[in-house]
């Protein structure tokens, strides 16, 4: 989500750096889906990651940037709410190697960071009653979390 940053503004270069370090972590065969972007970025992270010749052979994870917002991109892949887990510091349970039995078809990353102090940008999406879950008490950059949620769901390690 950039709601904060003008239309017109294209991603900041370690940005790019952190959402290709999130496509390696979550790895082929996989999807990585950037929601909400401005028409600027969605152009930018197009650019720099065209659609690949062979999938089969890509060493990372397929990606889709789009303007619309998650919960129409739900809609519109059939994803009901309680298949989607919002990665939420403030979440009463903690990630489980549980949680990747296929309770859950997407976790959703976002505002995990802010401001200094916090401005807890994860309420815009825990208002929406996703079901959710907490890395530990650790503030991680985005990269790191989804390296720590893949770790615990797929990897079946636990979360410390």
């Amino acid at each position: 989500m950039e709601e904060d940053e003008p239309s017109t503004q294209s991603i900041p270069p370690w940005v790019s750096l952190e959402y290709q370090q999130i496509r390696s972590l979550v790895g082929p065969g996989h999807t990585v889906r950037f929601t909400h972007l401005s028409r600027t970025s969605v152009d930018a992270l197009q650019k720099l990651w065209p659609p690949s010749a062979d999938p089969a052979t890509s060493n990372v994870a397929s990606t889709q940037v789009t303007e619309i917002g998650v919960l129409e991109l739900m809609k519109a892949n059939n994803i009901p709410l309680e298949k989607v887990c919002l990665l939420d510091p403030k979440a009463t349970q903690g990630i489980s190697p549980e949680d990747g039995d296929g309770r859950f078809e997407w976790f959703l990353f976002g505002g995990i960071l802010g401001d200094d102090p916090p401005r807890d940008r994860t309420s815009e999406l825990r208002v929406l009653g996703f079901p959710s879950r907490h890395l530990d008490s650790v503030q991680m950059t985005t990269d790191t979390a989804v390296g720590v949620t893949k770790r615990v769901v797929v990897d079946k390690s636990q979360c410390k």
